[in-house]
């Protein structure tokens, strides 16, 4: 459950994966194992395990271990007395020392084997990149690993026993222990390396109290804040441990002890000290105050009445300390001390149909009727047949479909002139409509930089019937019809008459180009540009030859 370890050789592994071996698949599979290292972390509550200082005294023990003393790492949930029957069991004949004290020389010298266990507290060494407060969640991890120093503390009385109050003497011995190496590490236990110790005041020892009680209160609050399903018996036992003092009389000992004339008179360096300890005593009630709610809204029918007596108490309590030490308030908010992290901002991409932009075939579809949508000029767009837009892919069997239009058009208006006829074919919008509106018709769409091509289909008409008739290219200058050969550029477009050769009619020229050479029963009708310069009963004579 090393989690933070854990994580930082992903980071290792990842850095190889995604820029060595670029192997995305396994990067994937590891992300996705951190993420849910960093969720195990701040969800999953990790169990604490006890360190013990272990001294081998005496000339029985091998060489390695002979008057040494070791800092082992203890088991989940093992006990010290478990703890020390385990290690007996290496060295059965071996005797437990009962003090804590260091041994004199006589036993080490000795032919014997003593053994002297006892619990030691690590101490916290944050790693310099936290250098705001974060969640206990995280920190709680720091407490109980990668620790070198360890601590053990025995209570030493100075000066005359007073016995109404034991904490105006009471003066703490504590032992410093500093290992080889972290723990844990490769093993479990590691030689300590240096030992030195220091004496702490009793009015020291009530400010480390102090402040050890009110983090414990935040802590508890912390962890119901962000899981409510834990189990309300260890807060109920904390709360009412403080709130409720009836064995060791609460902070009540310290202001006896301490805030006195006689104290203050005989420790005028202290003061600063004082201030601070009546500031914890202070910021103590705003801690109990969000615990006490919490145990509220969690607390059965059962235990009710228990927790009507611990808010009385605490209201005399707060009552008290207020008016003698001050109101402190938390201001941050409930979100903040709960320590989560604030949600995620998702961008909603979903628009009203009025307001999304509109999808190329559907862009074209809207376009001018005079002025076709060209997307791209490798796009294929898709467009219904609209009218005054007729453009074939096959000329033979549009122009099949015309002469069949044009004998039903002649019996309906014979006094029309053949240009009159031809000109009501390709542009009433009422009949195409109607026939053609259901049409998709495929056809060519090309840029006037393309080679052109050797020969071309044209339309002749002849008096009252219309032929087909095949003609030679016209010079590179002049304009050329649609090629049929090879098609690079295709587009699906309805264009009229105008755009059949690939162009506009801005891009006509006013003079029409010199006529091919043709055969005396053809007739010339190519454009209609060419047919309005023309008249169409007048045709040019058969023995003429005009050179292309």
């Amino acid at each position: 459950q090393m989690w933070e370890e854990a994580i930082a050789l992903g980071k290792e592994l990842a850095e190889q994966y995604e820029n060595e071996m670029f192997d995305y698949e396994q990067l994937s599979e590891l992300l996705r194992k951190q993420a849910q290292f960093y969720e195990n972390i701040v969800k999953v509550i990790r169990p604490k395990p006890d360190y013990f200082a272990v001294g081998y005294y005496g000339q029985g023990f091998p060489t390695f271990i002979r008057n040494k003393v070791f800092i082992y790492r203890g088991k989940e949930y093992e006990r010290r007395e478990d703890f020390e029957a385990r290690l007996l069991t290496q060295f059965p004949n071996a005797e437990k020392m009962k003090t804590t004290s260091p041994p004199g020389d006589d036993i080490k010298n000795s032919s014997g084997q003593y053994i002297q266990c006892f619990t030691v507290k690590p101490k916290l060494d944050l790693p310099s990149k936290f250098h705001r407060p974060v969640s206990e969640q995280i920190v709680s991890f720091y407490r109980v690993n990668e620790v070198q120093r360890f601590e053990y503390s025995r209570p030493v009385r100075k000066g005359e026993k007073n016995p109404d109050n034991e904490f105006a003497n009471m003066w703490i011995e504590r032992t410093i222990y500093v290992t080889a190496y972290k723990l844990p590490g490769i093993l479990r236990w590691f030689e300590v390396k240096s030992v030195f110790m220091v004496e702490i005041s009793p009015l020291e020892n009530a400010i480390e109290t102090m402040q050890l009680t009110n983090d414990k209160i935040n802590n508890m609050v912390q962890q119901h804040l962000n899981d409510p399903n834990l189990p309300i018996n260890p807060l109920s036992m904390l709360l009412n441990g403080i709130v409720d003092p009836a064995v060791m009389g609460g902070f009540t000992n310290y202001e006896k002890a301490f805030f006195t004339e006689k104290y203050m008179h005989e420790h005028p360096e202290d003061h600063d000290k004082i201030e601070k300890l009546k500031d914890l005593i202070a910021w103590q009630i705003p801690f109990l105050a969000e615990g006490i709610r919490i145990h509220g809204e969690k607390v059965t029918e059962a235990l009710r009445p228990f927790h009507e007596r611990m808010e009385a108490c605490f209201r005399q309590l707060k009552d008290k300390v207020e008016k003698q030490y001050g109101v402190r308030a938390v201001l941050s908010s409930l979100d903040d001390r709960r320590g989560s992290r604030p949600r995620s901002m998702v961008r909603s991409f979903t628009m009203p149909s009025s307001s999304r932009p509109l999808s190329v075939a559907s862009v074209s579809s809207i376009s001018s009727d005079s002025t076709p949508s060209r997307p791209g000029s490798d796009g294929f767009v898709l467009e219904p047949l609209l009218p005054k837009k007729m453009h074939s892919r096959s000329q033979d069997k549009l122009d099949k479909d015309d002469l069949d239009k044009d004998k039903k058009e002649k019996k309906k208006e014979k006094r029309n002139s053949k240009h009159q006829e031809i000109f009501d074919k390709e542009f009433k919008s009422t009949d195409i409509s109607l026939q053609q509106s259901e049409a998709v018709i495929l056809s060519e769409t090309i840029s006037p930089l393309r080679p052109q091509r050797p020969k071309s289909q044209v339309i002749n008409v002849i008096s009252s019937e219309r032929r087909f008739s095949v003609s030679p290219s016209p010079p590179s200058s002049q304009v050329t019809p649609p090629p049929i050969t090879p098609r690079t550029k295709l587009s699906f477009s309805m264009q009229s008459n105008l755009e059949l050769n690939g162009m506009s009619s801005s891009d006509i020229p006013d003079v029409p180009p010199p006529l091919p050479l043709k055969g005396s029963m053809a007739d010339y009708g190519n454009l209609m540009e060419s047919q309005d310069l023309i008249s169409p009963t007048t045709s040019p004579p058969a023995h003429q030859r005009v050179s292309p």
